[in-house]
């Protein structure tokens, strides 16, 4: 969520919700940039901005093409990558960033 309060008036709304329920227990980040799910999210001065999420421990493998998979399957990772790099991304940079790094892991893999 975004806020336009000050930081102290957030954090003592966040730590009273907290109080709520017991075993109900809310997690915050305060920044500029914040990753959730899939997308990565960065405020540059009012302008929120979206791109491609991927996990610090994550490796960068996918099927080999060289694999006995069905063809469909290289296809389908292909195309599930741009679409993600499509619908996650808010700029073109991010989008181009985004497709220069599925190019990289496909050809890392074969």
């Amino acid at each position: 969520m975004t806020w336009n309060k000050s930081e102290k008036s957030l954090k003592d709304l966040l730590d009273d919700a907290n109080k709520w329920h017991p075993n109900i227990k809310l997690e915050y980040k305060i920044g500029k940039s914040l990753p959730f799910l899939d997308v990565h999210f960065t405020n540059n001065n009012g302008i929120l901005t979206t791109s491609v999420y991927h996990k610090p421990a994550a490796e960068p493998y996918v099927v080999p093409f060289l694999s006995d998979h069905p063809r469909h399957v290289f296809v389908n990772v292909i195309q599930t990558s741009l679409s993600r790099a499509v619908r996650y991304s808010s700029t073109f940079e991010n989008f181009n960033n985004e497709r220069r790094y599925i190019q990289l892991r496909l050809l890392y893999n074969g």
